[in-house]
């Protein structure tokens, strides 16, 4: 129930890159609040001061979003207006803003989107892999094992997957790809979207995991992965899927751990998977 007394929360999407894709109503609503909730107030200050923005911004990063959103509420509760925006694309994809916006929501606040740019679905549009359906997966982890298990169980996923990526991590994530999806598995990296730099390459995982390792200057800026989904001969090829996840693990993970992680991801019974890493290891030794 819409509480009288409160203000209004506006979820603004911003330019991903050129600022020429702000929209009309964007600015319009970031000029009509009360205030502006920032994910870094310093890196939106050239784009506020560009369209003429002046309201007060207060920040609200990853760091202090639990407790920064506590003080956005009580402006809210007290009747103001406020837009949330991120550093580009569109508040809480892979960016700070779900506990303020839930907390809104539950406590008879209105939100209202303010729809607009957003890299994901950007380089979903021009990648040429299948648009119909597809899976979000936001940023991979840092750390090689724990990257290759999330990896490991979208080893069968049907859709076209997106990521997001560092530039500085987008060589190893690539390589750990090629390692789980295989050679031939098609990709596409797409870079700086609307920037001068842009870039979009398409390719199978390998020829893309050679251009970077070729091309170190080229491993900088905004990076976002499209990986292609398992074609319906791998995903019906349920018999080989337990093996190929079990010789994926073995590599980083003790043959204990690799079989009851693989017995997790597949289904396949725990002590079948470890008999089978049993034999791999003593064919091995």
């Amino acid at each position: 129930m819409q509480n009288e007394k409160s203000g209004t929360l506006y979820v603004v999407a911003t330019p991903i890159g050129n600022l020429g894709d702000m929209s009309l109503r964007a600015v319009e609503v970031l000029k009509k609040v009360d205030r502006i909730a920032a994910e870094d107030t310093r890196h939106s200050a050239p784009l506020l001061k560009h369209f003429s923005i002046t309201k007060p911004s207060i920040s609200m990063h990853e760091f202090n979003e639990r407790e920064r959103h506590k003080v956005l509420m009580e402006y809210l509760r007290e009747g103001e207006s406020i837009a949330l925006i991120s550093d580009a694309g569109t508040p809480l994809i892979s960016d700070p803003g779900f506990h303020l916006v839930r907390e809104a929501k539950a406590s008879g606040i209105t939100v209202v989107t303010v729809p607009g740019p957003c890299a994901a679905i950007a380089a979903l549009s021009i990648s040429g892999l299948p648009t119909d359906k597809f899976t979000f997966e936001g940023f991979l982890s840092a750390k090689p094992e724990a990257r290759r298990n999330q990896l490991t169980r979208l080893l069968h996923e049907a859709r076209t997957m997106i990521f997001y990526e560092a530039p500085h991590r987008l060589l190893s994530a690539l390589q750990t790809m090629l390692q789980v999806f295989g050679d031939e598995r098609k990709a596409v990296v797409a870079r700086e979207l609307t920037k001068i730099h842009e870039s979009v390459l398409a390719d199978n995982l390998s020829e893309l995991v050679r251009h970077f390792d070729a091309h170190p200057d080229q491993l900088r800026g905004e990076c976002i992965i499209l990986i292609a989904g398992s074609n319906e001969e791998e995903a019906e090829s349920k018999e080989v899927i337990p093996e190929k996840v079990l010789d994926i693990l073995l590599e980083e993970l003790p043959l204990k751990q690799a079989a009851a992680l693989a017995s997790k991801i597949t289904g396949e019974r725990k002590n079948v998977l470890y008999e089978m890493a049993l034999v791999k290891k003593v064919k091995n030794d």
